[in-house]
């Protein structure tokens, strides 16, 4: 099948989101020559000066202080950062089910309660606050789920921990830049994010730290990031990162959420309709969700002939599936949910995307599940 009007349609941005022009344009003049951040000659500063506003920038578009900005390498060493923290305080860490493996694999070299998702991929905050115990350094929990896109009950959580002396981490690297986020109004201790989920560079995310809190650094060597996280600070991602967010804290950030929404809202359409084929169903809450992921169900056919289907129709998208992924293990948030990964397909907008990208995937899809279900038959 030839590509769906000559040319390429880009549908998975929930695993990383092409560069944006603000993003590259700020990266371009520090691609060459340039001081260290931490030098006190010209050039040394003209850099710090670049790194701070980025920092500016970043803080802005999560409602954080610029000083509880800890800029990182990007999302997963900031929540493993989060964790390395934390268990300062405890070895004891409380985990659902549907966090990211970064979360998990962090979290398993401590002692771990997981705690099970409903079939929408939401936790019950009244099972994580009865997972808690004498010794427990920190809860973790996702702002929106990166599978099926499912919004968790931060405010809940996080509020509930508080009241008990608990740390949480909420991991917003699959929200920040497509829902609004306010950090110091949630009241968490510890927030990750990534740039490149949001049109920002890759090699770049930040570990939000509420202020006053005083935990043992990951990275050690240095005196950067306020001796929070050693290394020689990336200028020009972390100059690409705050761009990007200077860009969505002003008008972007809910013209691009409403315009994904109803991207999202066009598919659910149409499998409301029937008319992608029989079977086919939303995975994932319908209704609280982050607006630019969609993860689907198929019926009578596995995701690995579906995605090399669309692809040779020039559509790019995601499966749970592990043929679609470097494990050799299928999602474990759908496992988790009850759901068969091998049968799954993650469609994900973002802001480069147009209408023409969902045309081509409501057009194509049709015809590839017909046509496998034919040869099956």
């Amino acid at each position: 099948m030839a590509p769906v009007n000559g040319r390429r349609h880009y549908l998975d941005h929930a695993s990383t989101s092409p560069c944006r022009p603000e993003a590259l344009e700020a990266m371009v003049g520090w691609l060459g020559p340039t001081g260290d951040p931490g030098r006190v000659h010209t050039e040394g500063q003209a850099a710090r000066v670049a790194v701070e506003v980025a920092r500016e920038q970043v803080a802005a578009l999560v409602g954080a202080r610029p000083r509880e900005v800890v800029f990182t390498s990007g999302g997963t060493e900031a929540a493993v950062t989060a964790t390395w923290m934390a268990t300062e305080r405890g070895d004891h860490v409380v985990v659902p089910a549907g966090e990211h493996s970064c979360v998990v694999a962090s979290s398993a070299r401590h002692r771990v309660s997981t705690v099970g998702i409903d079939r929408w991929g939401r936790v019950d905050p009244a099972a994580m606050l009865a997972a808690l115990r004498p010794g427990t350094a920190l809860v973790h929990l996702q702002w929106g789920n990166h599978e099926v896109g499912t919004l968790q009950p931060v405010a809940e959580v996080v509020a509930a921990c508080r009241e008990r002396g608990v740390l949480t981490h909420v991991d917003a690297a699959a929200a920040a830049g497509h829902v609004p986020i306010d950090f110091r109004a949630l009241g968490a201790d510890l927030m990750s994010i990534s740039a490149h989920k949001l049109g920002g560079p890759p090699g770049a995310g930040a570990l939000l730290v509420r202020r006053g809190l005083r935990l043992r650094p990951l990275l050690v060597g240095g005196d950067q990031e306020r001796a929070r996280r050693g290394g020689y600070e990336n200028v020009p991602a972390l100059a690409g990162f705050g761009a990007a967010a200077h860009h969505l804290a002003g008008c972007a950030l809910a013209g691009e959420g409403q315009r994904a929404q109803a991207q999202t809202e066009r598919i659910v359409a149409s499998v409301a309709d029937g008319e992608l084929g029989p079977g086919i169903r939303v995975l994932g809450d319908p209704g609280q969700r982050l607006p630019h992921i969609l993860c689907l169900s198929l019926a009578g056919v596995e995701a690995e002939p579906v995605l090399l289907g669309l692809d040779q129709a020039g559509v790019a998208v995601h499966s749970g599936s592990s043929c679609a992924s470097e494990s050799l293990e299928p999602s474990p948030v759908l496992e988790a949910m009850g759901v068969d990964a091998s049968r799954s397909l993650r469609v994900s907008v973002g802001w480069s995307t147009t209408d023409a990208d969902i045309d081509a995937f409501l057009a194509a899809l049709p015809l590839i599940l017909d046509r496998l279900l034919d040869l099956r038959s």
